[in-house]
């Protein structure tokens, strides 16, 4: 199987969610590492799109309409190395926990869709270390966008990739671009090793396989390796991200 180019060799460990926006991938990332933290481990928080570095730039970037599908890759990236060195690795370094809503595997999905080449977003982003769990939620696109228009108002100018001409209709346009994505990660399950969760499921099912996933695969390292510490919360300048 074929996956990140960087082995994985620190103490803590790297679990990751993936999936098209309205999938509830953020829901379950949250509450798997609410119950870590139950269980006494040292665990961080790291959000897609959430450096310091770059974030009122992408404001701005996303207000003004004005990123191409490069730029955007490449702002991307740049958010997604300073992460890794200022605040993932240190964390992993040291023996936590980093739960991460969405990781590397999201530009490979959505800059692909995008009409940037495969390769090259891969070549990016080569710097990435492997995760020790990768969950992918599954989600149809009519029930991804219920849920979103269900929790405001509209759809967002570029998650509905309105910057690539698809369609004058934005849900339209969102069906297409989503599905598009939809399609990249579901080329990816096998090369990527991802734990693929059906988000149709209750809340709680979903839960449930999680933590399962979780005991099984890295269950008797988290016991040996990982820190057991008091809560590890992300930096306030990494609260929060542009989506």
């Amino acid at each position: 199987m074929k996956s990140l180019s960087t082995p994985h060799r620190h103490r803590g460990k790297l679990i990751i969610v993936e999936g098209i926006d309205g999938s509830g991938k953020s829901t379950q990332i949250s509450l798997l590492s609410r119950w870590l933290r139950s269980q006494g481990y040292a665990v961080a928080f790291s959000e897609w799109n959430s450096s310091p570095l770059v974030r009122q730039t992408t404001r701005r970037g996303k207000k003004k309409e004005m990123f191409t599908p490069t730029t955007f890759s490449l702002i991307h990236a740049t958010d997604f190395a300073d992460r890794t060195e200022r605040y993932i690795l240190p964390l992993m370094r040291a023996g936590a926990i980093v739960c991460a809503d969405r990781y590397a595997y999201t530009a490979f999905a959505r800059d692909v869709a995008r009409g940037v080449n495969r390769q090259w977003v891969r070549n990016l982003y080569s710097f990435a270390i492997r995760p020790n769990i990768a969950f992918y939620f599954r989600t149809p696109l009519d029930v991804a966008l219920s849920r979103i228009l269900g929790g405001r108002d509209a759809l967002k100018y570029y998650e509905a990739g309105m910057d690539l001409k698809i369609s004058r209709d934005v849900e339209e346009s969102f069906k297409v671009f989503q599905g598009r994505i939809l399609q990249e990660y579901e080329d990816m399950i096998e090369e990527m090793g991802f734990h693929v969760i059906d988000a149709t499921q209750s809340i709680e099912d979903q839960q449930k396989q999680m933590r399962a996933v979780v005991k099984r695969e890295i269950g008797r390292s988290l016991r040996t390796q990982v820190l057991r510490a008091p809560v590890l919360e992300q930096n306030p300048e990494h609260a929060s991200g542009a989506r």
